[in-house]
């Protein structure tokens, strides 16, 4: 089927254009401020607990698309998935915070080395560097490719603007330009996408009660799936898959537990990561209704649908085909300002494990002047990199060996997961054992994937349980006579806390 390209039209792209300078200038302010690499890689610990909380929940352009695109095809039962960031919320704030703000570095995985040694340190580095490159790449190419789909924009020039600025202003300002561009970014996608439900609401004959009665009628509300089968996405599958899956950043990505250290105090993170479980469920609420909407609006107008390329691609089709001059410029802002958010919080997080858990720690000593540089220097060359690959994905027919690399990088991330639950909920642990359960880990995940049908969303489930009690059995069958430090586990306060 052709598809049918719009002209995105001067109107679009001076507002589109309008966004992108924004974003740019935020950068260049916040550089200002950055004077050292606690600056750069903490923020200083200045960031406003609100703005950390809206940041943390910063949507890529991955869910921003493809929640609206699962409401159009199918129903609600995704849902679901964001729920469990509300149950672990108490987990985080009151078991994992107080853990985690005893690093001294801004890097997570100095935890893995204070509890299980450098090895793990390196490892779990490793493992996130490497994933969030090809990440990277991908969050930049799929809206690139969407827009590109249904748009006269080039899908090449749209890779360049998502990946240069968010380099830009990311080697700028670090993390807190990155925190307070990613808070106004998920405040205005936000906005983009309740004003497209706002206008497909509009436009209906009888409103918001149509909508609702076709959408019921076509049972596009349906959110629960009764079934005990593994290989579906059955309602416990989601929910016990996604709770797993959901833990594994709070526990272990250095895009979480980097930005936990940019507020005043605990309390003030605390209170952020409230906000953050909130918003979680209003976010996929909101895309939800707009791809509900969507889907009754073109019930009512099934001939535009002609040329759509998939229904991955409906958000920015309905944005192109059917929004006014200028809304869709400002629309279509919203996926790069999702797909820019993401971008930045890698790079920011990226570039702060390179330099702390390799270079720092690897490395001679130098001056914080010359780490704070190396720093900015590498966010940049990150970001180039980033680009380079995405535009590699949209010219050459590499799309299937790049999704399986990505398939065998995301095989360490549950991994990673139970090595910090095995370091923060386990006195017994041990090196040994806990490096033995997460190899363990990748392997029975890589047999999963290709050589059963269980779902998808059980994948983390099934890593982190190997990783735990493979890890915990070896660690009691080879004990350690390496004393554990204090208030490395939940199970003992720091020195410098009360005992109470």
């Amino acid at each position: 089927m052709e598809t049918n390209k719009i002209a995105f039209g001067a109107l679009n792209t001076v507002t589109l254009g309008a966004y992108l300078l924004a974003t740019l200038v935020m950068g260049v302010w916040f550089s200002r401020r950055t004077k050292s690499t606690g600056d750069y890689f903490s923020a200083g610990r200045r960031i406003p607990w609100w703005v950390m909380g809206i940041s943390i929940s910063n949507v890529s352009s991955i869910s921003y698309m493809s929640i609206p695109a699962k409401a159009y095809a199918e129903n609600w039962v995704v849902f679901w998935v964001n729920v469990p960031i509300l149950l672990l919320a108490p987990v985080v704030v009151y078991l994992l915070l107080p853990v985690f703000n005893r690093l001294k570095s801004a890097s997570a995985y100095e935890y893995l080395e204070s509890r299980f040694g450098l090895g793990a340190r390196l490892y779990g580095a490793t493992a996130f560097v490497l994933f969030q490159i090809g990440r990277m790449a991908l969050v930049i190419y799929l809206p690139a490719l969407a827009l590109a789909a249904v748009t006269d924009l080039n899908i090449i020039v749209c890779i360049f603007v998502i990946g240069a600025l968010s380099a830009i202003y990311s080697a700028l300002g670090g993390i807190e330009g990155v925190i307070w561009t990613d808070f106004a970014q998920t405040v205005f996608l936000l906005g983009a996408a309740v004003l497209s439900f706002v206008l497909v609401v509009v436009r209906l004959d009888g409103g918001l009660g149509t909508l609702v009665d076709v959408a019921a009628a076509n049972n596009k509300f349906h959110m629960i799936n009764w079934s005990g089968d593994y290989t579906t996405n059955a309602l416990w599958v989601v929910l016990i898959g996604s709770m797993f899956t959901q833990l594994v950043p709070y526990i272990s990505d250095q895009s979480i537990i980097q930005r936990y250290q940019t507020t005043t105090d605990m309390a003030a993170t605390r209170r952020a990561m409230w906000i953050n479980a909130v918003l979680a469920m209003v976010n996929t609420l909101v895309f939800l209704g707009v791809g509900t909407a969507i889907y009754v609006y073109y019930q009512f107008h099934a001939k535009s649908l002609a040329g759509l390329p998939g229904s991955d691609a409906i958000l920015p089709f309905f944005i192109a085909h059917e929004l006014p001059a200028g809304v869709a410029g400002l629309v279509v802002a919203g996926i790069f300002a999702a797909a820019q958010s993401a971008i930045s919080t890698s790079l920011s997080a990226t570039s702060t494990v390179l330099v702390t858990d390799f270079l720092q720690r690897l490395g001679p000593k130098r001056s914080d002047a010359h780490w704070l540089r190396v720093a900015q220097v590498l966010t940049g060359g990150l970001g180039v990199l980033a680009v380079a690959l995405a535009c590699l994905l949209a010219v050459t027919t590499v799309d299937s060996a790049f999704d399986l690399f990505q398939r065998i990088l995301g095989l360490t991330a549950s991994g990673l997961g139970g090595l910090f639950i095995l370091g923060i909920f386990t006195r017994r642990t041990t090196a040994f054992g806990a490096m033995a359960g997460a190899v363990l880990s990748a392997i029975v995940l890589y047999f999963l994937q290709n050589h059963t049908r269980v779902h998808v969303y059980l994948y983390a489930l099934v890593g982190i349980t190997v990783c735990v009690v493979i890890g915990y059995g070896v660690s009691l069958l080879a004990p350690s006579r390496r004393p554990l430090p204090p208030g490395l586990t939940v199970h003992e306060p720091s020195p410098a806390e009360p005992t109470a």
